[in-house]
């Protein structure tokens, strides 16, 4: 146990990108929020990215918040008492990956800000750094269950049509 908690908290940079065993949900889930918020904001505010790096971030984090505090009251209807302070920042840290999983894509927004890259590349590659997240996490979990080839094909054939899925709502949004 010690080994795997040292693992997680050592691959910082890793974590943000391919997720831990434990996080491979909160990953996934948090992927989706962010990328649907970024088809729902990009059409408004395509030429303002400092305003939909704004949105981005904060509704993934709200939701995050959201998730935290729903999983503090479920501890707590469970254990039949209010939760501790330490009882809910253990869950905040074992639900972190659904926080997480804005820096990348906001780093991508950021870039465009800051015309480093393009404003509409910076969108579609926060997009697509989501689409390579849900991929990444539905790989992880197919070696985790031991998926055969075809098991895990099927299964990020579905995690990747969610992501695509999402890109092309964008498409059809915005154009």
């Amino acid at each position: 146990m010690a080994e795997r908690s040292s693992r997680a908290r050592g691959g910082g940079l890793r974590e943000l990108l391919a997720g831990t065993p434990e996080t491979i949900a909160g990953t996934v889930y948090g992927t989706i929020i962010v990328m649907a918020t970024l088809v729902a904001g990009a059409p408004a505010f395509k030429d303002d990215l400092w305003h939909l790096f704004a949105i981005v971030v904060v509704t993934t984090l709200v939701f995050w918040a959201a998730h935290i505090y729903a999983h503090g009251l479920g501890e707590s209807l469970q254990l039949g008492r209010r939760i501790t302070r330490s009882e809910l920042a253990h869950i905040a840290h074992r639900e972190r990956a659904m926080g997480l999983a804005v820096v990348l894509p906001a780093v991508a927004l950021v870039l465009g800000a800051l015309g480093v890259i393009g404003g509409s590349f910076s969108i579609w590659l926060a997009l697509g750094l989501g689409v390579a997240a849900l991929a990444v996490q539905g790989v992880r979990y197919a070696r985790l269950e031991r998926l055969s080839a075809l098991g895990t094909t099927v299964l990020v054939s579905l995690n990747l049509g969610l992501g695509l899925a999402l890109v092309l709502l964008k498409v059809i949004v915005v154009h």
